[in-house]
């Protein structure tokens, strides 16, 4: 068997990798087909580089799967999440697997089967037949396409409420964060206890799981054409009910990036699809500038300037052709003088140049949210992303 990987990496920059697909060679006990029963089960004594838990709480709406000769991280969560690029969502629940490139035959995985995509039809078509190249050079250095967007990009993606942000809670069913446990913070972390104002006559119930949602901006204009563009709302974070009550529930804060605050909102959450890291190479200067292409007109925590990994927000969306997967390339347009000693009275020249590559993750009908994959400078309000 290969040895590992031994290079030490963080937390956050493991989960841009899948796991590895390298298993011990032994046999193990056949993983279970069906949602099961919440409960305790104990886990049969086997070899394994971790300290696997010798008992096991099934959470309610989960199931255990037992992993087999050749079983990955990847593969599981293709099975039962409805998309291999899922995998951290495993991974996250069972933390006693120190490194995701190796799982052992008889290890114990809970799964959370309300993480799996909502369907098929969620994960682009651009992405979803993929695999990753399994071929390694190094034979102890297995690496995983870097993805685009995850988890983590995710829940502090910003987009456009066009009818308002209380508008679109209102469309959308959302409850409201009435208050936390420690009443002197104000902003609140992952594990913390809040309160809720959906209860069971709403038809929360425990292990449902909430995106919180957040009013950044409101009011925002277009940076040129001065047109009215809407309020920004952002994605926070992720909650999970812990008891519900007839007309409020408690939960615990799941996951979070940025701080969360009492009267944030609450709608239904349905798991994203990762998006595996995929560049264009069409970027020599003169860039070509289709007609009618987006334009950014909002940044991230108001951001003027903005670089790789950030998010924007773009002037076009879903009704002028954008999708979520389309990689579009950002455009500076330059105007430059011809006249002697650099006169414009002796006329102009308008020319492109490349500045970077921005990826679609979320398409409203009319604006459409991108994360920055790679600059060559800041990008600025008012740059231009074409296809």
């Amino acid at each position: 068997m290969h040895q590992p990987n031994r290079l030490t990496v963080g937390r956050r920059r493991a989960l841009a990798m899948a796991p590895g697909l390298l298993v011990a060679l032994a046999l193990a006990v056949p993983a279970l087909d069906a949602q099961e029963p919440a409960g305790t089960i104990k886990v049969e004594t086997h070899s394994s580089k971790w300290d696997y838990p010798k008992e096991l709480k099934v959470p309610e709406g989960s199931r255990t799967h037992i992993v087999e000769k050749g079983d990955t991280l990847w593969d599981l969560a293709g099975k039962y999440l409805g998309n291999p690029y899922a995998w951290p969502q495993i991974w996250e629940l069972n933390q006693w697997i120190k490194d995701p490139h190796w799982i052992y035959p008889g290890d114990p995985l809970i799964i959370d089967l309300t993480r799996a995509v909502a369907t098929a039809g969620s994960v682009p078509d651009s992405v979803s037949g993929l695999q990753p190249d399994r071929r390694r050079a190094d034979p102890g250095a297995l690496r995983r396409p870097e993805l685009g967007f995850s988890f983590q990009d995710f829940i502090q993606l910003p987009f456009f409420a066009a009818d308002g942000a209380e508008a679109h809670y209102k469309n959308q069913g959302a409850f409201t964060l009435t208050s936390n446990r420690n009443e002197d913070r104000r902003f609140l972390a992952e594990g913390e206890t809040v309160y809720m104002n959906g209860g069971s006559e709403q038809g929360v119930k425990v292990g449902d799981r909430f995106l919180i949602l957040k009013t950044v901006a409101r009011k925002v204009h277009h940076p040129t054409t001065k047109h009215k563009m809407g309020d920004v709302v952002q994605q926070v974070g992720v909650l999970r009910v812990i008891t519900a009550q007839a007309k409020g529930s408690v939960a615990t804060i799941e996951r979070c990036l940025d701080g969360v605050e009492v009267g944030d909102h609450l709608v239904r959450f349905t798991e994203p699809a990762n998006l595996p890291l995929q560049l264009r190479t069409d970027i020599t200067d003169p860039v070509k500038v289709a007609p009618n292409s987006a334009v950014v007109v909002f940044a991230r925590d108001e951001h003027q300037h903005t670089a790789n990994g950030d998010m924007v927000i773009v002037d076009k969306g879903a009704n002028d052709g954008l999708k979520v997967g389309d990689v579009l390339l950002a455009v500076r347009i330059k105007v430059f003088p011809v006249g002697p000693d650099g006169d414009r009275k002796g006329g102009t020249e308008t020319t492109t140049h490349y500045i970077g590559q921005a990826l679609v993750v979320r398409a409203d009908s009319q604006t459409a949210t991108c994360r920055l994959l790679r600059t060559t400078e800041e990008i600025r309000l008012g740059d231009t992303l074409t296809h």
